[in-house]
């Protein structure tokens, strides 16, 4: 069973999405974040200047892309809702919905910012996990 991890009351929820992306690039994981296009390309910029000294090796994924094979390493992909990403451990959700395909990944790591809809949002998935038997776990930020 998945286990799924809400961070609520982030403050800001792409810087927060960088260091945890950073600690587990380091740590030597794998993993797809998912989110609003908006918001995926954003992580992307942030991604590319969030620490002048280091880059964290990452890949961008749109609905109807394939990777192409020389990517296929790549340990961070910022995937569109629907895109289909390369297998992973770990799933970092940005977005208001959760995944379809939860029983992909090991973990799931729900990033809530402390704004009312997100929070209505992630309550909503909250149950729904609960309700699959997915092992779910709170880190309030705020």
């Amino acid at each position: 069973m998945t286990e799924v991890a809400f961070h609520t009351g982030v403050a800001d929820p792409l810087d927060y999405a960088c260091r945890l992306l950073r600690k587990a690039w380091r740590q030597g994981a794998r993993a797809v974040v998912t989110g609003a296009p908006e918001q995926l390309a954003r992580l992307d910029v942030q991604l590319w200047t969030f620490d002048p000294g280091e880059f964290i090796p990452h890949a961008r994924l749109r609905v109807g892309q394939q990777p192409a094979p020389e990517l296929l390493r790549t340990p961070i992909w910022l995937a569109d809702a629907g895109a289909a990403a390369p297998a992973a451990p770990v799933l970092v959700n940005l977005g208001p919905d959760g995944p379809d395909d939860i029983q992909r990944y090991e973990r799931v790591i729900e990033i809530v910012g402390p704004d009312d809809e997100p929070r209505r949002a992630a309550r909503q998935r909250w149950r729904q996990y609960e309700a699959a038997g997915h092992q779910v776990v709170h880190h309030a930020k705020a």
